[in-house]
């Protein structure tokens, strides 16, 4: 899980899909009907809690499980706050960057893998992930185990399927975590973790849990939460593996493109081969890695350009921010010995905040440009719209949203 302070950094990131992300790996949240949400607001908790609890016994969860973890279910007002905690300006890609990819989480990645190497290759001889990878999704998710939470996880995700924005998610949540205690791999009392619900030190949220953690100690249990991290590692491996890690490619890598590359390109998807025709090139120099690489400009045309491989989408079902997928992957990248990027990021660009972003998109759809709603969230298809305008405006097409852009569109 991104941690609270580091949450806010996270939504609606300016050039990236902005997301308000409160788990990893994390499933999408599905709409809530209004009449549903409205009846959660005028229940009590204990009201709320008798009917989840029928609603958990209709899926399975016994009666005994029920009353072994009640004790241990409450409102916790705190999460009800931090669920509802907006950022009224979306942060710059490279703030995250510079937070979550810094010497001692290096230094400290590097030292973790030495100490589990035998754990780590039998981790990558089984489920194909790399050490550096499962190492670097320790590091950003619990700074390799040091900070795995301290919230009771039955409770806070029931206060927040009570009174939380996304209640019928986080019910869903909650229902999971009863079944996993009734399954016997953790007690309700040691069951802690984030406040939005995630556990572990690979912050599992309870559905992914039941789907993907796995026994690889061999004990009998799924222990995400001990102070040994060979389950909660092995099951974040499994978890790539399962939705399509490919063995020995990339995530991606910075590539240099030649003067007066065609910025048009941004955004497709392309081999190895044609782009090396056109001049791509590592920025750390040699040949491009085989396999179709889409070229993306997180910080736009000034900004550094990577070619992004079919693993990089692999790392966006861990978490759906593409500023946690290049802090991922650039510290795994670290981790192994590869240096420091080197494109330098556009920092005079100032954070835009939720009206401006939100005044892009109804610009844009007043032309005739489709951002795909107008919410101030820009994913790709805001991107592609951006896009589309800068080439019909005879400007760099790299889908770049900044405040030139806002400035420009209102001339």
């Amino acid at each position: 899980m991104i941690r609270p302070l580091a949450l806010a950094l996270l939504i609606a990131l300016p050039g990236c899909v902005g997301a308000d992300i409160t788990s990893s790996p994390r499933p999408e949240a599905r709409p809530e009907a209004p009449a549903r949400a409205a009846g959660r607001q005028t229940e009590s908790f204990a009201d709320w809690l008798r009917g989840a609890e029928a609603r958990a016994r209709a899926a399975g969860v016994l009666q005994a499980t029920l009353d072994r973890t009640r004790p241990h279910i409450r409102h916790l007002p705190q999460s009800v706050a931090l669920d509802g905690r907006q950022s009224e300006f979306g942060a710059r890609i490279w703030d995250y960057l510079d937070g979550a990819v810094t010497s001692a989480r290096i230094s400290q990645g590097q030292a973790a893998m030495r100490t589990h190497r035998a754990l780590l290759e039998r981790i990558e001889a089984r489920f194909g992930v790399p050490p550096e990878i499962v190492v670097a999704i320790w590091g950003i998710e619990t700074s390799y185990g040091a900070d795995r939470g301290r919230t009771p996880s039955l409770a806070t995700l029931a206060t927040l399927a009570k009174d939380g924005r996304r209640g019928a998610f986080f019910e869903e949540e909650f229902i999971a975590a009863l079944q996993i205690v009734q399954a016997g791999d953790i007690s309700p009392e040691a069951m802690i973790g984030s406040w939005a619900g995630a556990f572990g030190h690979t912050q599992f949220m309870p559905t992914s849990f039941l789907r993907y953690a796995v026994d690889f100690t061999g004990n009998g249990r799924r222990d995400l939460w001990g102070t040994d991290p060979a389950d909660a590692l092995a099951s974040a491996a499994n978890y790539l593996a399962r939705r399509g890690w490919q063995r020995g490619a990339p995530w991606a890598v910075e590539v240099r493109l030649p003067a007066g590359f065609d910025l048009g390109l941004t955004g497709q998807r392309q081999s190895s081969g044609a782009w090396a025709r056109l001049g791509v090139a590592p920025a750390a120099g040699g040949a491009l890695p085989e396999g179709a690489g889409r070229l993306w400009l997180p910080g736009g045309a000034r900004g550094p350009a990577f070619l992004a491989y079919p693993n990089y989408d692999v790392l966006k079902e861990y978490n759906i921010s593409d500023a946690y997928v290049l802090a991922l992957g650039h510290l795994s990248d670290r981790l192994r010995g590869a240096p420091a990027l080197q494109g330098q990021w556009p920092r005079g660009d100032r954070a835009l905040s939720l009206a401006e972003r939100t005044e892009i998109q109804r610009r844009l759809n007043a032309l005739g440009h489709d951002t795909g709603g107008i919410d101030g969230r820009m994913g790709p298809m805001s991107v592609a719209a951006v896009q589309a305008w800068q080439r019909a405006n005879g400007l760099p097409p790299d889908g770049y949203i900044n405040a030139a852009v806002l400035e420009r569109l209102r001339r």
